[in-house]
């Protein structure tokens, strides 16, 4: 705990970031990664809460504009794909040796716990990682700001949204070769200039709590345990 930076830490993975680009479900070697990275931290002492997204199953939105299901049902099977990647996370992390509890805000019980703040806490606390699906349990909510919610309510030291680029440019930069990189923004930037980031209820909820965002790359081998020690990596956005 004495190298590392922060304390306890809220991770962001979206549903792609479990499949191969372009890909759909979930690739083994890809979870084996991800995995990898995390145990990296969690060897260091550092308190781990996970939100996973659901995208590579299903997305809600898309769904209901593209078939006869209404949104609000689209939503829903979009947690319920959130609660299916949460399982294969918390497999993947015990396969490593991690001890990992698994909380949806969708009642699963059969599956995994009701979340449940202050339980949440305490097995933070107790060393657990805690992965948390369904989102924020209501339609038309992402899990961009169920992960801006979750770490206010648990106290985290920052938010680390994890992506396939290193951090946010002005543009794509895999289509935009002049696209530009920022190092540093403060929240009012990426809402003004509508960067790419998070969502803007993420971003709002975020700077109301004075909780900054780190924005990374996970793919690059060593990124998570680089961030947690303070290195400079990806776009660190906050109040400054």
């Amino acid at each position: 705990m004495s190298q590392s930076r922060y304390q306890r830490v809220l991770l962001k993975i979206s549903g792609e970031g479990l499949c191969r680009e372009g890909g759909f479900g979930i690739d083994g070697e890809q979870l084996s990664k991800i995995g990898q990275e995390i145990k990296q931290v969690a060897d260091t002492g550092v308190q781990i809460a996970l939100v996973v997204g659901g995208g590579n199953f299903i997305r809600g939105e898309k769904l209901s504009k593209t078939t006869p299901i209404h949104a609000a049902t689209a939503h829903y099977m979009g947690m319920l794909g959130t609660v299916i990647n949460g399982l294969a996370v918390q497999d993947t992390l015990e396969h490593l040796g991690m001890v990992t509890r698994l909380q949806s805000a969708v009642a699963v019980d059969r599956v995994c716990e009701k979340f449940i703040r202050r339980r949440a806490i305490r097995h933070l606390e107790k060393g657990r990682i805690v992965v948390l699906a369904g989102g924020t349990g209501n339609p038309f909510v992402t899990t961009d700001s169920c992960a801006a919610l979750r770490g206010i309510e648990l106290g985290v030291d920052v938010v680390m949204k994890a992506t396939k680029v290193d951090g946010v440019y002005s543009t794509d930069p895999k289509t935009d070769p002049q696209a530009q990189f920022y190092p540093r923004l403060n929240y009012n930037q990426v809402i003004d200039q509508r960067l790419k980031v998070m969502d803007v209820s993420a971003i709002d909820l975020c700077q109301q709590s004075s909780l900054p965002i780190l924005v990374f790359n996970l793919m690059q081998p060593g990124n998570l345990l680089r961030v947690i020690r303070g290195e400079t990596v990806g776009t660190l956005i906050s109040k400054d």
